[in-house]
């Protein structure tokens, strides 16, 4: 195990094309962090830079003691679990996982050990035999996974692995991944574009826009204090409402508005969706100005099941605490 510090991180293809820009964090001995954001923000980019598949341009990056700016990605003493899985279809799992250990000569003794101990974490003794057509998509991951594990590396680089699943299979791989870091313990960087993997999964999440690091926090801190504006909108389901108030930007998450009568509303619906969920009911509409027009800024709440949500205007209000102010020009948090 080891720290990873990433200090004014910078990358770009030319000069005018830069992607990644100054991105700074010290990760601790241990940490499981997830970098998360949007399709073509930097965040694979950024992991890649970690795992020298991708040269830097600026900054640094240590891993332990060591800055490994101009090391292979072979001496960095890091293994990484991709996207697709990347097995060798005519190879059994016993052979898939142990296949990097044999490149380096380890003794068999030593091979069969660690591939072994892999295979009882993962619960793959059962399927050292067989070929990955003959495995599950869970099933194929978690090899996958071992191939890293057996490793033994001083950091876990995950680069968005369960996005081939299907939704039931991603709530247990998650599941295994927070079981397999208690155990393990090894500091570990995780991507994704999905904020639930993100919330569940990190210790600290870096919320990235455009190649920035929008906010660096744990989730309920980030949950609970957004940055930005970019943040408030892209963490939470549905995300923040944001609503012009007196020049500047109001936000407030659909779960905490609650309706009311008209004489106590704080903010007025003109209802345009209406989704029941089972336990709640999303509610989609526009803000309705003092006048009784609907004005442009699109509002969301969720309700309970039992709320008596329909068509027309939806008087809704909010605790004081629960609002959040944004600067409309800069979108940073306004304390």
């Amino acid at each position: 195990m080891a720290a990873v510090s990433l200090r004014d991180v910078r990358k770009s293809y030319t000069p005018e094309l830069q992607v990644i820009h100054g991105v700074s964090m010290e990760i601790k001995n241990g940490e499981f962090i997830v970098i998360l954001g949007p399709s073509g923000c930097g965040k694979s980019t950024l992991l890649r830079m970690v795992a020298g598949l991708e040269t830097i341009t600026g900054g640094e990056i240590a891993i332990g003691e060591r800055v490994v700016n101009n090391l292979e990605p072979k001496d960095r003493d890091i293994a990484m679990v991709f996207q697709n899985y990347a097995l060798y279809p005519h190879m059994s799992v016993y052979e898939n996982m142990s296949y990097g250990l044999r490149i380096q000569k380890m003794s068999k003794a030593e091979i069969d050990r660690r591939v072994q101990n892999a295979a009882a974490i993962l619960e793959l003794k059962n399927f050292l035999a067989r070929r990955p057509r003959e495995l599950s998509g869970g099933q194929r991951q978690r090899v996958a996974m071992g191939r890293a594990i057996v490793r033994e590396p001083q950091v876990f680089l995950f680069d968005e692995p369960l996005s081939n699943l299907d939704a039931k299979l991603r709530v247990q791989m998650r599941a295994e991944l927070q079981s397999l870091h208690r155990r393990l313990g090894t500091t570990s960087l995780f991507v994704t574009h999905d904020q639930v993997e993100a919330m569940t999964l990190a210790q600290r999440m870096i919320v990235m826009n455009a190649g920035r690091a929008e906010q660096i926090g744990a989730p309920l801190e980030v949950y609970a204090r957004p940055a930005t504006t970019f943040v408030a909108s892209f963490i939470g389901s549905p995300p923040m409402n944001l609503i012009p108030r007196d020049g500047k930007l109001l936000g407030i998450r659909p779960e905490h508005l609650e309706p009311c009568a008209a004489a106590q509303a704080m903010l007025t619906i003109d209802v345009d969706l209406i989704e029941p969920l089972g336990a709640d009911i999303l509610v989609y509409g526009h803000e309705v100005k003092p006048g009784g027009d609907a004005s442009s800024a699109r509002v969301a709440a969720r309700l309970p099941a039992d709320a008596k949500a329909q068509a027309g205007k939806l008087a809704v209000r909010y605790a004081p605490r629960n609002a959040h102010w944004f600067d409309p020009a800069s979108g940073k948090r306004i304390d």
